[in-house]
């Protein structure tokens, strides 16, 4: 059955114009009126639908009995990513997303291939939030990740929230001291945080930095790995550690 987030108060029974954006992928997929679909807003369950009408710009749906739902971890879990190149960024937080990360902070670090800030930064962010839906509406996820503010990681790690909101943290780096399962909690009772550079890894002094905010620095194995693909493999470590399957 087709899922669609929107962005709007949802009820039981109300009857819903549906938003531009998802009149056209009902449109795609050539439904009509009196088909089936899941709508949700991103604050947790589910509504089935039907579709009443269809017309070239317009769409309506009856809502009905909200159903409870629910598909995230067990554990709450923040990416923090030095920001990638090219298209990588939006693929990894598409996959984080499946994989059942929390919430995502994308860092300006000084390996980051792509400068953003004021208004082109905040585009992007909105560019990255509406990826972040599009990943819950196909994975089943009820409850959408955020895409915090794009922040230069040295402010970040020298914010004292950074340190006080999570209960662990962890820095993917080729110089890191410890395994994975030195560093990692055996039950994910409290929040955490996952920090990784972009392309070229994070500079010493950044790693340096990270060490003093009380990160612990972990390798994976003897193979240097991507930065599209060290966040996918620790995150798909942790769902099968802390029972995220």
């Amino acid at each position: 059955m087709p899922r669609f987030f929107v962005d709007a108060p949802l009820h039981a029974g109300a009857l819903l114009e549906l938003p531009d954006a998802v009149v056209r992928h009902v449109q795609v997929l050539r439904l009509k009126a009196g088909d089936s679909l899941t709508l949700f807003n991103g604050t947790g369950g589910e509504y089935p639908a039907e579709l009443t009408s269809l017309e070239k710009r317009h769409a309506t749906v009856q809502l009905g009995a909200h159903d409870t739902r629910e598909a995230e971890t067990p554990y709450r879990v923040t990416l923090a990513q030095g920001i990638a190149g090219g298209d990588k960024m939006d693929w990894l937080i598409e996959k984080a997303i499946e994989l059942g990360v929390t919430e995502i902070q994308p860092l300006a670090t000084e390996r980051s291939v792509i400068r953003l800030d004021g208004e082109r930064a905040a585009k992007r962010v909105a560019h990255w939030q509406a990826l972040a839906q599009a990943a819950c509406e196909q994975c089943g996820r009820n409850r959408v990740p955020q895409i915090l503010p794009i922040r230069p990681i040295t402010a970040w790690l020298r914010d004292p929230n950074t340190v006080t909101s999570y209960a662990w943290r962890v820095l993917l780096s080729p110089r890191g001291d410890s395994g994975f399962d030195s560093l990692l909690p055996q039950a994910p009772a409290q929040p955490g945080v996952l920090l990784f550079g972009p392309e070229g890894g994070l500079t010493p002094q950044e790693e340096t930095l990270a060490r003093d905010a009380g990160f612990g620095a972990i390798r994976l194995g003897e193979r240097i790995l991507r930065t599209e693909t060290a966040g996918m493999a620790v995150l798909a470590a942790l769902a099968a550690r802390w029972g995220g399957w």
